[in-house]
């Protein structure tokens, strides 16, 4: 059953642009490993919690915006596999020195797929 990688990350507002070009060169090293899809959604309708939310979990400053991204993978051992990879490639490196957003504050995690309706 597919695996899910998610992700939720502050991006300020002004590079969106750029975290885009940033994502969709990351979408093809992962799926050079075997992950099945990579998807970024841009917040635009995320409530302000009163004990928590997106927007402090990430700790997101005035002039940032929430982002919301999953990767698929075909199973958890593609996924595991292919981490292994993705932390070697040259690429990547690359990718991680230029992230146009703080990645300190970058949630993720690996998810079992529950229901897909």
């Amino acid at each position: 059953m597919t695996y899910i990688d998610g992700v939720v990350c502050a991006v300020p507002t002004a590079n969106k642009a750029e975290y885009k070009a940033h994502a969709e060169k990351a979408a093809a090293i992962f799926k050079k490993y075997g992950a099945l899809s990579l998807t970024e959604c841009w917040g635009n309708d995320i409530p302000e919690g009163k004990i928590n939310s997106l927007h402090t979990a990430v700790m997101r400053k005035p002039e940032e915006t929430v982002v919301f991204s999953w990767i698929a993978w075909p199973s958890k051992e593609t996924r595991d596999a292919g981490w292994q990879k993705i932390m070697q490639d040259p690429e990547l490196a690359e990718q991680t020195q230029t992230m146009p957003f703080d990645g300190s504050r970058m949630i993720f995690g690996g998810f079992e797929v529950l229901l897909q309706a």
